[in-house]
């Protein structure tokens, strides 16, 4: 169903009148001599210019494309607001496919529209971006993070993820046994790519026994070349059901937690790097129901966006790594609410990501 401008009646009811929507800004973005077709929502700049990655997608429709973009933009305000970052929530996404379509020229277009919102959106690597694309883009627009360490960035984000999902293990650790410790914890990952990989790290590290995934053999056999003590399993469906398993972290694709994986999940912690693990609301209280502790997602992946974000003030590795560090304590605080108001971790992190918007936004019309 569409109404009379073409775009899709889900997608507008979606940005006026839902609970999902409340978005300040969406912007259609067209460039007819590179091709570029992108969409860059802003949800929220309450708590200063909305922050978040351009995704490089080959999205069936350009409805599908403006709705992921709404709910992305939505999910990085929570994101901001919860990393105690000065950032509102945006999301970009450029519809095509980033192996064909990608190209010098259609960068540098895009880099002129993110320009000429006037720091409104802060632009960083999504799905499909990577550094090498963020330089480019920083040729026509100041407002890029994620840049390469030769140009002013901070270069790859995904160290700092998996050290913020590493401390919200940890906080879980402490909530749940009383002891932050994962030494001898038995800890499945599904998905060692640019994140997971530094995850398996931490914990081998600290002496957990580790079970790891992948779709792709390669990125499993670097980690097992790596370390003979890690034990690959064949996919998500057997990690998920390996006997005695304490913590479960998915970090690939989103929807890990669904009506399908949570009855059969044999860990008590759940704390990963993918975005949007719930596939749809309720999840998180048959999570509870079964007993099994959720570390918000947006909480515990939030390493990445405060490093991008510290860029815009000349990039300290050190200074990122003591505010990421914060991501046990706010994971702590987080179950300390849930436990005080008697609803699941994701409630009351969104609780209290909603109350920091609103003061802030209290506060300005003041």
């Amino acid at each position: 169903m569409t109404d009379v401008t073409g775009a899709s009646a889900d997608v507008l009811h979606t940005l006026f009148q839902s609970d999902q929507g409340g978005h300040e800004q969406v912007v259609l973005c067209q460039d007819r001599a590179s091709g570029l077709k992108a969409v860059i929502a802003i949800h929220s700049t309450a708590l200063g210019p909305a922050l978040g990655g351009t995704r490089f997608y080959p999205y069936a429709t350009e409805a599908e494309a403006v709705a992921d973009a709404l709910n992305l933009a939505r999910g990085m305000s929570y994101k901001n607001a919860m990393a105690g970052l000065d950032h509102g929530g945006g999301k970009a996404v450029i519809i095509g496919d980033p192996e064909r379509d990608k190209t010098e020229e259609l960068l540098l277009a895009y880099g002129r529209m993110v320009a000429s919102l006037g720091g409104r959106y802060v632009t960083a690597c999504d799905v499909g971006t990577y550094v090498a694309d963020m330089d480019v883009v920083a040729r026509e627009c100041r407002w890029t993070t994620g840049r390469s360490p030769e140009n002013g960035g901070a270069g790859d984000s995904s160290v700092l993820t998996a050290f913020g999902v590493y401390q919200g293990m940890r906080a879980s650790a402490q909530h749940l046994w009383g002891d932050p410790s994962l030494r001898a914890k038995r800890v499945g990952i599904a998905g060692v790519g640019k994140v997971g990989h530094h995850l398996v790290e931490h914990l081998v590290a600290e002496g957990a026994e580790v079970f790891v995934t992948d779709v792709r053999e390669e990125a499993v056999r670097r980690i097992t070349e790596r370390h003979r003590d890690v034990v690959a399993v064949p996919d998500t469906e057997a990690l998920i059901r390996v006997e005695g398993l304490d913590i479960y972290a998915p970090c690939a694709l989103g929807g890990a937690l669904n009506d399908a994986t949570v009855p059969v999940l044999t860990a008590s912690v759940v704390c990963g790097a993918a975005n949007n693990q719930l596939a749809h609301p309720g999840v998180e209280k048959d999570l509870a129901d079964r007993g099994i502790l959720y570390a918000p997602d947006y909480v515990v992946n939030a390493g990445g966006v405060i490093q991008v974000a510290d860029e815009l003030h000349g990039f300290d590795f050190e200074r990122c790594k003591a505010k990421a560090s914060k991501i046990y304590d706010t994971t702590l605080a987080i179950f300390a609410r849930a436990k005080e108001d008697g609803i699941p971790p994701a409630a009351a992190a969104d609780r209290i990501a909603e109350q920091r918007m609103a003061d802030a936004a209290a506060a300005r019309a003041r």
